[in-house]
C-alpha cells in the first residue's frame, strides 16, 4: 500500500495535469471562437473555473477554504453548461421544467458558503464541525444526484439524429459527477474524507477534460428536444439512485467490518466499478427503450401519453418555413414518431390504381420499384383499412389474406416493420411503410387504435392539400385559357386574312411567276398558323386526332438523327430499336419524345449520353428515354414535375412535362418516371400496340375501381387484437 504521503503526491500531480489540460482546451476553444467556429461560452467559462480549482487544489490542498470556494464556482459553472445545452436551440418551452431543478441545485451549492462561515466560526468546537461536515457532504450528495438526473434526461430527451451534439459532453459530466457521487457517499458514511478517493479526483478530472476535448473536436449540430413522460422517468431515476445509495450503505458497512487496508481497497474497487457502470448505461438506447416498455406495461393504464403524442403530431404536421419537409415526408415522420421508428416511406396511388413511391423520411437506401404495390393489394387496404405487422407476415401468420398480397421486395426488406393505410372517406390516399424501431416489439391493440386514428387524420390533411392544389391549378388554367383565347382570336383572324390574300392573288396577279411564288408562300404560312391554332386548342380539349399505327423504332431513329445533325454537347444513342408498332399520332408522338429528349439533355452534363430504346411489354409498346444526369427526388416527381406553370428553367413556362403527359394520355397511353438523385432518370412512354386496338375496342375500358359502381361497400376495419 502507498503511504498517505504517496497519495498526497499523486493528488498534486493529477490535479496539476488536470489544470494544464483544462487550460489547453480553454485556449483552443477561445481561438476556435475567434476564427468564427461554434464554441460554447458556458463550457469555456466552466473550464476556466475548473482550471483555477485544480491549480489551487495542487498548491494548498482540497480542504482549504479557497479550494472549496472554487469548487462551488466550478459546480455552478457546469450547471450553467447543462442549462445552455437544454436551451441551445432557443426552445424555451423545453427548459421551463428544468429551470426550477437547476435553481434548487444552485441553492444547495450556495449553502456551502454558509457552511464554510459556520466552520470558521465554530472551528474550536469539534461536535459542531463534525455536524457541519455531514451537512456539507449531504448537500453535495443531493447536488450530484440531481445533476446526474439532468444529464440523463438531457441525453435521453434529444432526438436520435441529434444526440451527437451532446454525447461527449454528457459522458464527461456523467463521469465527473458520478465519481463525486461515490466520493461524497463514502465520505458521508465514513464521516471523513477518504484520502485515496480524494487523490484520484484529479484523475477523474483529467478524463473529464479528455471527453470534452473529443466532443469539441467532433462538433455537433443544433439540438432539439422532444418531451416524454418526464415525471415518471425522473421518478424511476430517483428510485434507482435511492437503491444505489442503499447498496452503498450496505457495502460500506460490510467493508467496515473488514478494516485496515482491505477496507480501503474495497472502497476504491466499488467506486471504480459503479463509475464504469454509470458511464456504460447512460448512453444505452436499448436500456432506455426497455425502461420505457416496462413503464408502459406496469406503471400506466395506457402505453401512450395521448396529450403529448397529439402535441408532437400537431407540431410535426404544422411545421412550416423554407427548411420544413414536404407534407408527405412530414406525414411519414408523424406516424414514425408514434412507434419510435427511425425511418419510413410513403406510397401513393398511381394512374393505374397501383401504388408508387411518394416520399421518403430517413430511408435513402430503400430500393422501391416503380410499381411498389399492385392494384389488387392497394384495393385490399382500401376495403379493409388493415394495419399489417410485417413480422407476422414473414412468420406466416395470415389474418385476412394479406400474406398473399404483400410484394416480395417488402418481405425481403427486414427493415420494413409495419404498413399503415391512410383512408379518407373509404378512399386510399396513401400507405406508410414504417421502419423497424431500435427496440423492436409486437404491435398490440393500442398501437392499432392510435395508428388507425392518426392515419385517418393524416389522410384528411392530404386530401385537403390535394384539393387546394387542384383549385390552384384550376385558377391558373382559367387565367391561362383566358389569355390564350385572345391569342387564338388574333391568330385566327390572321390566318383568315392570309387565306383570303392567297385566293385574291391567285385570281388577280398579272405575273404568273410572282403569283406562283406568293401562292406557295402564303399557303404554307396559313398551314403553319392553322397547325399552331390546332395545337393551342388541344390544351383545353386534350384530344389527339387521327390515331394510326406508328413504328416507334422509326420515330426514335429519326429523333436521334435530327439531334446528331443539329450538333450539341450531349450524344443521343439508340441502344435497342425493336420493331414496335403502336397506335398513336406520329406528329404528337414526336413532339412528346422531343420534349423528353430535350429535358434529358438539359439535366445532363456536357458530354454525357442520352439513350433511346423501344421494347414490347405485354399488350403495350414502350419507348424509353434515359439519361445519367442529376436525377430527381421522389418529392419533386410527385409534386413539381407534372405541375403546370412551375418551371426550374429560367424563362420556362412550366407546361412542357404536363403537356407531354396529357398528350400521351390522349393517345390512350401512360407516361412513367423512374429517377434517383445523382444517378439519372428514365421516362417510359407506354402506348397500346396497334394489333390489340380492335380487341381493346371490343372489350371496352375496364371499370374504374374507384368509381361508385366499381367500389364495394365495405367499411375499413381491423379486427386484429393483441
Amino acid at each position: 500500500m502507498h503511504s498517505p504521503l504517496g497519495w498526497t503526491g499523486l493528488s498534486q500531480w493529477s490535479f496539476l495535469v488536470a489544470a494544464f489540460a483544462a487550460m489547453l482546451l480553454t485556449v483552443w476553444m477561445v481561438d476556435r471562437s475567434r476564427r468564427g467556429k461554434d464554441s460554447s461560452r458556458a463550457v469555456m467559462a466552466a473550464l476556466t473555473l475548473s482550471t483555477l480549482w485544480a491549480l489551487v487544489a495542487t498548491g494548498v490542498g482540497q480542504g482549504a477554504l479557497v479550494t472549496q470556494l472554487l469548487e462551488v464556482a466550478r459546480n455552478l459553472g457546469w450547471l450553467t453548461v447543462v442549462y445552455s445545452l437544454f436551451a441551445r436551440d432557443n426552445r424555451h418551452t423545453t427548459v421551463v421544467q428544468v429551470r426550477p431543478v437547476l435553481a434548487v441545485l444552485a441553492m444547495l451549492e450556495l449553502f456551502q458558503l454558509v457552511l464554510m462561515l459556520l466552520t470558521m466560526r465554530y472551528a474550536a468546537f469539534q461536535p459542531a464541525t463534525a455536524m457541519i461536515f455531514q451537512l456539507s457532504v449531504m448537500f453535495r450528495l443531493l447536488l450530484t444526484t440531481g445533476a446526474l438526473v439532468l444529464v440523463h434526461n438531457l441525453y435521453a430527451g434529444a432526438i436520435s439524429g441529434q444526440r451527437d451534439a451532446v454525447r461527449w459532453t454528457a459522458l464527461a459530466l456523467a463521469l465527473m459527477w458520478g465519481y463525486d457521487l461515490n466520493f461524497y457517499t463514502i465520505a458521508y458514511l465514513g464521516r471523513m474524507v477518504p484520502v485515496e478517493m480524494a487523490a484520484l479526483r484529479g484523475v477523474a478530472q483529467i478524463l473529464t477534460v479528455l471527453l470534452l476535448a473529443v466532443g469539441s473536436m467532433r462538433g455537433g449540430s443544433a439540438l432539439r428536444f422532444s418531451p416524454s413522460r418526464a415525471v415518471a422517468f425522473q421518478s424511476l431515476s430517483l428510485l434507482v439512485i435511492g437503491g444505489y445509495l442503499l447498496l452503498m450503505v450496505a457495502a460500506a458497512q460490510s467493508v467496515a467490518w473488514l478494516g485496515g487496508d482491505v477496507s480501503q481497497l474495497a472502497q476504491l474497487g466499488f467506486a471504480f466499478a459503479t463509475t464504469i457502470v454509470i458511464l456504460a448505461l447512460v448512453p444505452s438506447g436499448r436500456l432506455r427503450g426497455w425502461i420505457n416498455v416496462m413503464l408502459a406495461k406496469h406503471f400506466f393504464q395506457h402505453r401512450y401519453d395521448y396529450r403529448a403524442e397529439w402535441q408532437r403530431f400537431t407540431r410535426t404536421i404544422g411545421r412550416g418555413g423554407a427548411n420544413a419537409l414536404p407534407l408527405h415526408a412530414r406525414v411519414v415522420q408523424a406516424l414514425a414518431d408514434i412507434t419510435d421508428s427511425a425511418s419510413g416511406v410513403m406510397l401513393i396511388p398511381a394512374e393505374g390504381g397501383d401504388l408508387a413511391l411518394g416520399a421518403r423520411w430517413n430511408w435513402p437506401t430503400l430500393d422501391v420499384p416503380t410499381e411498389a404495390m399492385p392494384a389488387a393489394t392497394a384495393l385490399f387496404f382500401e376495403r379493409r383499412g388493415f394495419i399489417v405487422d410485417l413480422d407476422e407476415v414473414r412468420a406466416g401468420v395470415d389474418h385476412e389474406g394479406e400474406c398473399a398480397l404483400m410484394p416480395r421486395w417488402m418481405i425481403e426488406e427486414h427493415g420494413a416493420w409495419a404498413l399503415v393505410p391512410l383512408l379518407h372517406y373509404d378512399r386510399l390516399v396513401g400507405l406508410v411503410v414504417l421502419g423497424r424501431p431500435p427496440l423492436a416489439r409486437k404491435l398490440d391493440w393500442e398501437d392499432f387504435d392510435l395508428l388507425r386514428v392518426v392515419g385517418q387524420q393524416l389522410a384528411s390533411y392530404i386530401a385537403e392539400h390535394n384539393g387546394q392544389v387542384a383549385l390552384l391549378d384550376a385558377s391558373r388554367f382559367d387565367e391561362f385559357n383566358r389569355r390564350i383565347a385572345f391569342v387564338m382570336h388574333d391568330i385566327k383572324n390572321l390566318a383568315s386574312q392570309l387565306a383570303l390574300l392567297a385566293r385574291n392573288a391567285e385570281r388577280h396577279a398579272d405575273n404568273p411567276e410572282f403569283r406562283k411564288d406568293m401562292l406557295v408562300t402564303l399557303t404554307n404560312s396559313a398551314d403553319k398558323l392553322g397547325a399552331l391554332l390546332a395545337r393551342l386548342s388541344r390544351y383545353g380539349a386534350g384530344n389527339v386526332q387521327q390515331l394510326e399505327p406508328v413504328d416507334a423504332a422509326e420515330c426514335i431513329a429519326a429523333i436521334a438523327a435530327r439531334y446528331r445533325g443539329a450538333g450539341g454537347e450531349c450524344q443521343i444513342y439508340v441502344t435497342d430499336a425493336q420493331e414496335c408498332l403502336v397506335l398513336a399520332n406520329r406528329e404528337t408522338l414526336e413532339q412528346v419524345l422531343m420534349h423528353l429528349v430535350q429535358n434529358a439533355i438539359d439535366a445532363s452534363q456536357p458530354g454525357m449520353a442520352v439513350f433511346l430504346q423501344t421494347r414490347l411489354d405485354g399488350l403495350s409498346g414502350v419507348i424509353e428515354v434515359a439519361d445519367t444526369g442529376c436525377g430527381m427526388s421522389a418529392d419533386f416527381v410527385r409534386n413539381r414535375l407534372f405541375k403546370p406553370f412551375v418551371s426550374t428553367k429560367a424563362g420556362g413556362f412550366g407546361i412542357g412535362a404536363f403537356e407531354a403527359r396529357e398528350l400521351v394520355r390522349a393517345m390512350h397511353g401512360r407516361l412513367d418516371v423512374e429517377s434517383r438523385e445523382g444517378l439519372g432518370s428514365r421516362f417510359c412512354v407506354r402506348l397500346p400496340l396497334a394489333a390489340t386496338a380492335e380487341l381493346a375496342d371490343t372489350l371496352g375500358d375496364p371499370p374504374d375501381p374507384h368509381s361508385p359502381q366499381g367500389k364495394l361497400e365495405n367499411k375499413p376495419e381491423n379486427k386484429k387484437v393483441a
